[in-house]
């Protein structure tokens, strides 16, 4: 029953589907998007209660007025505009070395563990995203990016160190899968 494990982050998806008519739209999406002031208004009383939040329509005014004339591109106009293209290239960088870098193979673990794993790695990025989403405003990208990639460097160490010794120890693959599922965190919070 692997398969039905694999496919809880559909659940997730589903859930959270079935919840979404019933919280409004973003505030900053009415205003800067949509131009309608009541509206956002409204949704920040709605997600924010009852309380003074006139400084933070009052910021998204000015974001607004700032903004004033920017063009919305659509995704092919942001691919070819060539001012973007060492963010994307690096972004994409980022992602495909998490997708293709193998680390799951590197545990030397039974066959039938595959799944866990595989389940593992989904849970660690679920954490990751809750994780880094709670403390992103506390602390700011410069420096999740800086710890998370310390935090790589000595998880690959580590990691390197426990596939070393898996052969002594009966226990050190686990060690190894822990490790992979620290690492997918590490880089869920930092890149």
């Amino acid at each position: 029953s692997w398969n039905v494990l694999l496919s809880f982050p559909g659940f997730v998806a589903l859930i959270q589907l079935l919840f979404l008519p019933f919280f409004p739209e973003s505030p900053p999406y009415l205003l800067l998007q949509k131009g309608d002031k009541d509206g956002c208004l409204k949704a920040m009383k709605q997600l924010w209660g009852e309380r003074n939040y006139h400084t933070e329509f009052a910021d998204m005014m000015k974001e607004k007025a700032v903004t004033k004339g920017t063009k919305i591109l659509s995704v092919p106009e942001v691919l070819k505009e060539p001012s973007v293209s060492r963010q994307l290239s690096t972004l994409l960088l980022l992602l495909l070395s998490l997708q293709l870098c193998g680390l799951s193979a590197t545990a030397n673990l039974q066959e039938n563990m595959i799944p866990y794993i595989s389940l593992g790695v989904a849970v660690s990025e679920i954490i990751s995203t809750i994780f880094c989403s709670s403390i992103i405003d506390r602390f700011g990208r410069r420096l999740l990016l800086w710890g998370g990639y310390l935090l790589m460097a000595l998880i690959l160490l580590l990691l390197e160190t426990s596939l070393l010794l898996s052969d002594q120890f009966l226990w050190m693959p686990y060690c190894s899968v822990v490790l992979i599922f620290l690492f997918i965190i590490a880089y869920g919070i930092g890149p």
